[in-house]
C-alpha cells in the first residue's frame, strides 16, 4: 500500500502584509485577526478574498499581550484572554467591523450589565469590549460553531458563559452573555478545552478528558437540587486519598510512571475525575439543568529512552468537528448536526476520534518527525513539524457518512470503510513553521526561521510555493529581520484535487490493485466530504461536484469488477450510485471482438442483481446476445433466470435456445425445461412448446416457476403483469396456471393483492370485476394456505363472490377448474350440505337451478366451521329471505351463531316442513330442550288449526317430535306439554312407551 502519494493540495501562497510580528492569529466568517508580540497589544484584522488575498480592515488595540483568542461565527465575535500587571483577562470583542467603516469609538462594559436603551442606540456605530471577571485566571477558550456559547478552561474548573441576544428595542439587538455554569473538575489543570454541541474536551499534558452535558428534564420542585449539579461516581475505596492526583508522578526520591489508559463510552467513568456541575444563571421557567456523561478518557505515559525522560511529551492541537447533515435544498436553512469527531495530538502520533452514538477510535496518525501543532478539517488533517506541511487523509465524511444514511454497505450504496488506511498527500517544505490555523480552502501559517536557517533560505536549492510579486511583505523596521512570516496557503479545489487523484490512480491500475482502489476511494471520500460541508449548496462547484461524486462511484465500480478482490461485491452500491445504466457499464468494461476476455466476479455479481430486477431498461439485441455469451462462460447455471429478465427482451429466441440446450446437457432442470418453452412460445413453435411441458408432471412444472417467478409475471412500473407465457397457459392450461399462482404465493413470491392485479390484467377484467379465474385461484389457495388471517379474508372474498353473482343472476365467464363436490371433498373450508338445506331447495323453484353451483359453494362454506360468520353478515346481506336461498343462509347464519330458536321460527313460518329435519341435525346437546319447549306446542298448535289437512306436520309430530319428547323427558313433564283438547289415541302410543322406559329404569 502507497502511504505517500505527493499529489499537489497546497496551491498558491501569498503573504499576509502584517505590522508587526504575529503572536497569536484566528480566522473568522472571511477575516483574519493577528495579534501582535508583546512590543504593541493590538489585533490587526484582515478581510479573506478570493484566492488567498488579503485586505487590512483595520486594528484595535487590546489591555495588553494577548495569550489566546478564539472567534465563533455564531455572533461573529472575538474572545481573547490578554495580560496586564501579571494579571490575566478574559474578553470579548463585539462588533468589531465598525473599525472597518472608519468608527474609532470603543465601549466597554462588563458581561451580564443592563444597558439602558439610551446609552444603548450608540452600540450601532461602535465596538463593544465586555470583560468577563473570573476567580481564577482563565487559562484556555473555545466558542462553540453551532450556538456560539464560550468554555472558559481554569485551574480545577471550567466556566461555560452563554451567548445571548439582548432584544434593546425594534430595531437594535445586542449580543451579551451570561455566566451558566461551572463544572467543578478536582486535581486537573487544563491546557486546551474544545467545546462544540455540548460536548467538551479537555487535555493536560498527558491526560484527555471528553464529557457531553446532557439536559435534565426537572420538575419545578427540584429546581435547586438540578441547580447545584450532578457529580461523577466517587472512587474506589483502593484508589488512594482523594486529593491525590492519580497522574502524581513523583514521589520521595523516586518517579513513578503509570501505564496508557483508555476508557471509551461507559467505561470512562473509572477515570477517578470527578465533575461537578453548579449553576450559576438566574433561575426562569427556561432554565436548562444538565448532567453529565463521561464519553472518553485517555492517559498517555511520558515517552521513555535510556537517558531518561522525554519533557516535550505533551497533547497540543485538541479540536472538536462537527460535521452535518448533508442539505439538499436552498430553502433549508438550519442544518442538523450528524457528527462529531475528536482530535488530539501528541509530538508523534495524533488520534482521530468519533463521539457521536458511539465512540471509538478512527484513526492514527503517524508523523515522519516531531509536530508543533496540527488542525483537522472535513476533508484534510494539515500537521506542521519543524521543516514541512503535512497533509493527510482523514474518514470523517465516511464515518458520517454512516450515520446519515441506512443503505449505506447494502446492494444499494456504499461508502469506502472507516478503516481505510491513512495516506499522505503532500509533505511541503516550510522553515521553521510555528502555528496554523484554517479557514475554507485557505490555510494560515506563521512561521519563524532562526538566523542559519534565513541563511539557507536565500539560497536557490530550497523549493517553496510560488509566491506572487504583489504579495510580497514590506519590512518597516530592523527588528523584524529574523524571519518570521505569515502566509495564507490557498488550497486546491475538491475538484482539481480530485482529478489529480483519478489520473495518479490510473499508475497503479495494473500493478497494484489495492494501491488504485484506494487512490479511487481517498477520491471519493474527498468528494462526499465536500458535498457534506455547509455551504455546498451556495458553491460554485456544486454541480461539478455531483458529477465528480457519481464519476468517482463509477470508478471504483469498475475497480471492483475489473480486479479479483475480496470485496467484489461493491461493484453492485457503486453502479447504482453512478447512475450508469447497463447499457454504459457494458460499454466500459466489455472489449468489442474480444472472445478470450474474462470476467471477474464483481462484474458478474453487478449483472447478475441488475438483470434480476425489474428494470425498465431493455438491452439491445447485441447486448443481450453479449450478456448471454459473458453468462454462459462465466455463470452457465444464472442462463435460465437471466434469460427472463425483463432487461432481456430484445435478445434473439434461437440464440437463447441454443445456449440453453448446451447448458442443459451438463445441469438439466425444470426451470431450465420452462425457459426453453417460454422461449418456444416466442418463436411460435407449438411443437417444441408441447415437448418441453411434457417433459415433467404437471405439478412438479408448478413447482417449478417457483424457481423463477417472471415466467409468469413481471413487474411494470410496480405493477405485476402477465407475460406471453401466462397468457398461454390461461388458455390452454388454466389449472396449471392456477397451481403455479398458488406455489408462488406460499413461497411469498407473490401478495395476494398482486395475485388479483395479475389475474385481472390476465382476464382483461376491469377493476371492479371478478373473474372466474381469479376465484379459482382463492379457491386453490384455500385448501393449502394455512394463515388463518389470509383464510379469512380468503373465505369472505370468495362469499362475496358467490353472493354477487347470486343475487345478479351472474353466471361466471369461464366454467369453473373444480365442482362444489370436489371443493367439499378436497377442501376442508367446504362442508357437508346438510340434509334440512337440501330439502328446503329441493321446493325451489326452476331458475335457482342455472346458479347451482354457486349457491351450493355458499351453502358448503356456512356448513363448514371455518368462516367467521360475524364478519361475513354484512356480505350476505342482498341474499334476502325472499326465496329459499335466502331462508337456507339465513337459517344457517343463526345456526352458526347459536340463535336455534331464531332459526326454528323462521323455518315453521317459511318451510315447516323442514323444521324436524332441521331439529334432528342441529338440536342436540344444550338445545335438544328446544324440543319440547317449542317445536312441540308449536306443531301441536299447526295441527289444531290445520286439521288433517296437513299430513306433513301430522307426520312429523307423530314420527319424529312426539318419539324424541317421550324419549327425553319424564311422563308427568311429558303430560304437562300436551295439548288438553287432543285425542288420546294419538298421544297414547308415546305415553306408554314413555311409562316403559320409566319402569325399566
Amino acid at each position: 500500500m502507497v502511504q505517500l502519494y505527493n499529489l499537489h493540495p497546497f496551491g498558491s501562497q501569498r503573504v499576509v502584509p502584517c505590522k508587526q510580528e504575529p503572536a497569536h492569529f484566528c480566522c473568522g466568517q472571511d477575516v483574519l485577526f493577528v495579534a501582535s508580540t508583546a512590543a504593541s497589544c493590538r489585533v490587526e484584522v484582515f478581510a479573506m478574498r478570493e484566492q488567498g488575498c488579503c485586505e487590512a480592515l483595520g486594528s484595535f488595540a487590546t489591555l495588553g499581550p494577548v495569550l489566546r483568542m478564539a472567534h465563533s461565527s455564531a455572533g461573529d465575535y472575538l474572545v481573547t484572554i490578554e495580560e496586564k500587571s501579571k494579571a490575566t483577562f478574559l474578553r470579548a470583542y463585539i462588533n468589531w467591523r465598525c473599525m472597518s467603516a472608519g468608527s474609532s469609538r470603543v465601549c466597554v462594559r462588563m458581561v451580564g450589565h443592563k444597558m439602558e436603551e439610551s446609552y444603548s442606540e450608540t452600540l450601532k456605530e461602535q465596538m463593544s469590549v465586555v470583560e468577563m471577571p473570573l476567580s481564577d485566571p482563565p487559562l484556555c477558550i473555545s466558542c462553540c460553531p453551532v450556538n456560539g456559547d464560550l468554555l472558559v478552561g481554569c485551574k480545577n474548573k471550567l466556566v461555560m458563559f452563554c451567548l445571548k441576544y439582548r432584544v434593546i428595542n425594534q430595531n437594535l439587538t445586542v449580543l451579551d452573555f451570561e455566566r451558566s455554569l461551572i463544572l467543578h473538575i478536582d486535581n486537573l489543570i487544563p491546557t486546551e478545552v474544545a467545546f462544540c454541541a455540548r460536548h467538551i474536551a479537555i487535555t493536560t499534558e498527558l491526560d484527555v478528558l471528553i464529557l457531553k452535558l446532557e439536559l435534565v428534564q426537572q420538575s419545578a420542585g427540584r429546581t435547586e437540587q438540578c441547580a447545584q449539579g450532578v457529580s461523577a461516581p466517587e472512587k474506589a475505596v483502593d484508589g488512594g486519598s482523594p486529593s491525590t492526583h492519580p497522574l502524581q508522578l513523583e514521589l520521595d526520591e523516586f518517579i513513578i510512571c503509570q501505564k496508557p489508559v483508555e476508557l471509551l463510552g461507559e467505561e470512562s467513568k473509572l477515570c477517578e475525575i470527578p465533575v461537578t456541575l453548579e449553576s450559576t444563571e438566574l433561575p426562569t421557567e427556561d432554565t436548562k439543568h444538565f448532567q453529565v456523561q463521561y464519553l472518553l478518557f485517555r492517559h498517555f505515559a511520558p515517552d521513555q529512552s535510556p537517558f531518561g525522560f522525554c519533557e516535550e511529551t505533551k497533547l497540543h492541537s485538541v479540536q472538536l468537528l462537527p460535521v452535518y447533515q448533508t442539505a439538499y435544498e436552498k430553502t433549508e436553512n438550519k442544518r442538523k448536526l450528524l457528527s462529531l469527531f475528536c482530535f488530539f495530538s501528541l509530538p508523534h502520533v495524533g488520534y482521530l476520534y468519533s463521539v457521536g452514538k458511539l465512540v471509538e477510535l478512527i484513526s492514527t496518525y503517524q508523523y515522519s518527525e516531531k509536530s508543533e501543532q496540527a488542525v483537522l478539517t472535513p476533508q484534510f488533517l494539515h500537521v506542521i513539524t519543524s521543516q514541512n506541511l503535512q497533509c493527510f487523509t482523514v474518514r470523517c465524511s465516511a464515518a458520517a457518512a454512516r450515520g446519515e444514511d441506512p443503505y449505506i454497505d447494502t446492494t444499494m450504496k456504499a461508502c469506502p470503510p472507516v478503516t481505510l488506511d491513512i495516506c499522505t498527500l503532500r509533505m511541503q517544505l516550510f522553515i521553521g513553521p510555528r502555528a496554523i490555523c484554517h479557514f475554507k480552502n485557505h490555510i494560515i501559517l506563521l512561521t519563524k526561521a532562526d538566523t542559519e536557517d534565513i541563511t539557507e533560505r536565500r539560497k536557490p536549492t530550497r523549493r517553496m510555493l510560488s509566491r506572487k510579486a504583489d504579495s510580497i511583505k514590506s519590512r518597516t523596521n530592523s527588528e523584524s529581520e529574523p524571519g518570521w512570516n505569515l502566509y495564507i496557503i490557498n488550497t486546491v479545489s475538491t475538484i482539481q484535487l480530485y482529478r489529480e487523484m483519478v489520473d495518479y490512480s490510473r499508475t497503479y491500475e495494473n500493478v497494484k490493485t489495492e494501491s488504485c482502489i484506494h487512490l479511487l476511494s481517498e477520491a471519493h471520500l474527498l468528494v462526499r466530504a465536500a458535498i457534506m460541508d455547509p455551504h455546498f449548496l451556495e458553491s460554485d462547484e456544486k454541480e461539478d461536484l455531483l458529477r465528480a461524486f457519481r464519476e468517482s462511484c463509477a470508478f471504483l465500480g469498475d475497480c471492483y469488477s475489473r480486479f479479483d478482490t475480496k470485496d467484489y461485491h461493491l461493484a453492485l452500491p457503486y453502479y447504482r450510485m453512478s447512475g450508469l445504466s447497463m447499457t454504459e457499464v457494458l460499454k466500459r468494461l466489455v472489449s468489442d471482438g474480444d472472445e478470450i476476455q474474462t470476467y471477474e466476479r464483481g462484474f458478474i455479481f453487478y449483472l447478475t442483481h441488475s438483470l434480476n430486477e425489474d428494470s425498465n431498461e431493455e438491452l439491445s439485441k447485441e447486448s443481450g446476445n453479449k450478456v448471454l455469451q459473458i453468462f454462459y462462460l462465466a455463470d452457465p447455471v444464472q442462463l435460465p433466470h437471466i434469460l427472463c429478465s425483463p432487461s432481456m427482451r430484445n435478445i434473439c429466441p434461437l440464440t437463447a435456445v441454443k445456449y440453453l440446450q448446451k447448458v442443459e446437457k451438463m445441469m438439466p432442470s425444470v426451470v431450465l425445461t420452462l425457459t426453453k418453452a417460454f422461449l418456444a412460445l416466442k418463436m411460435g413453435d407449438l411443437t417444441m412448446y408441447e415437448h418441453e411441458m411434457h417433459s415433467y408432471k404437471e405439478t412438479t412444472l408448478a413447482c417449478g416457476f417457483i424457481g423463477q417467478p417472471r415466467l409468469l409475471q413481471q413487474r411494470k412500473e410496480g405493477i405485476v403483469m402477465p407475460t406471453e407465457f401466462a397468457v398461454h397457459l390461461k388458455e390452454m392450461q388454466p389449472g396449471l396456471l392456477v397451481a403455479a399462482t398458488v406455489a408462488l404465493h406460499e413461497n411469498s413470491k407473490i401478495e395476494l393483492e398482486e395475485a388479483d392485479t395479475f389475474f385481472k390484467v390476465l382476464c382483461n377484467s376491469s377493476e371492479n370485476t371478478i373473474p372466474q379465474l381469479l376465484v379459482d385461484f382463492w379457491e386453490a389457495l384455500l385448501l393449502v394456505s394455512s394463515q388463518e388471517e389470509i383464510l379469512q379474508e380468503l373465505l369472505l372474498r370468495v362469499t362475496s363472490q358467490y353472493v354477487w353473482r347470486i343475487s345478479r343472476k351472474q353466471l361466471p365467464e369461464t366454467k369453473p377448474l373444480k365442482t362444489t363436490e370436489d371443493l367439499i371433498n378436497s377442501c376442508s373450508h367446504f362442508g357437508l350440505i346438510v340434509p334440512w338445506v337440501t330439502s328446503i331447495m329441493s321446493m325451489g323453484c326452476s331458475s335457482d337451478k342455472d346458479y347451482h353451483e354457486d349457491i351450493s359453494r355458499l351453502q358448503a362454506l356456512l356448513c363448514s366451521q371455518s368462516i367467521n360468520i360475524a364478519s361475513a353478515l354484512p356480505v350476505l346481506e342482498p341474499l334476502t329471505e325472499a326465496d329459499n336461498v335466502g331462508l337456507t343462509i339465513r337459517v344457517l347464519c343463526n345456526t352458526r351463531l347459536g340463535k336455534y330458536e331464531e332459526a326454528i321460527d323462521q323455518l315453521l313460518r317459511r318451510c315447516p316442513d323442514a323444521a324436524v329435519f332441521y331439529a334432528q341435525h342441529e338440536l342436540k346437546g344444550d338445545s335438544q330442550a328446544l324440543w319440547w319447549n317449542k317445536l312441540l306446542p308449536e306443531l301441536c298448535k299447526r295441527t289444531r288449526l290445520t286439521g288433517n289437512d296437513c299430513p306433513v306436520l301430522i307426520s312429523s309430530l307423530k314420527a319424529e317430535t312426539l318419539s324424541i319428547v317421550a324419549m327425553e323427558l319424564e311422563l308427568r313433564d311429558f303430560l304437562s306439554l300436551l295439548p288438553e283438547d287432543g285425542t288420546a289415541a294419538f298421544f297414547l302410543p308415546h305415553l306408554l312407551h314413555c311409562s316403559q322406559r320409566k319402569l325399566l329404569t
